[in-house]
């Protein structure tokens, strides 16, 4: 696997979002909105893709929460929400294409703040 692709640390805030730390250094950061909205599944491509809301659907509960994260092998990790989907799974590749695509992305909670 190229090293740029590699994580090394997936560091999950259930009510914030997702971080992962590449073989290289460089750090992803997703805020957990924007995870949600953006759930590589096939379902919440087809929401999209149709115009209609990924989240939150009628009935979602309020706050948005990760209730667990786990590793999908080697190459993502899937994310199981607190309105009970489960079926994304966010393949670190694509994380961090998407984490560079972004200018200037968003900081993981305490970045730049002395510790």
């Amino acid at each position: 696997m190229d090293g740029r692709f590699e994580p090394v640390d997936v560091d999950v805030k259930r009510d914030l979002g997702l971080s992962v730390t590449f073989a290289d250094g460089y750090v992803a950061w997703f805020e957990i909105g924007e995870l949600r909205l953006n759930c590589p599944c096939a379902t919440c491509r087809n929401l999209r893709d149709r115009d209609e809301d990924v989240w939150p659907r009628p009935g979602s509960p309020t706050p948005l929460r990760i209730a667990e994260a786990e590793l999908h092998g080697a190459w993502g990790v899937r994310i199981t929400w607190n309105d009970t989907h489960a079926t994304g799974i966010y393949p670190f590749d694509e994380l961090r294409r998407w984490s560079e695509s972004r200018s200037p992305g968003p900081e993981p909670p305490g970045a730049g703040t002395a510790g």
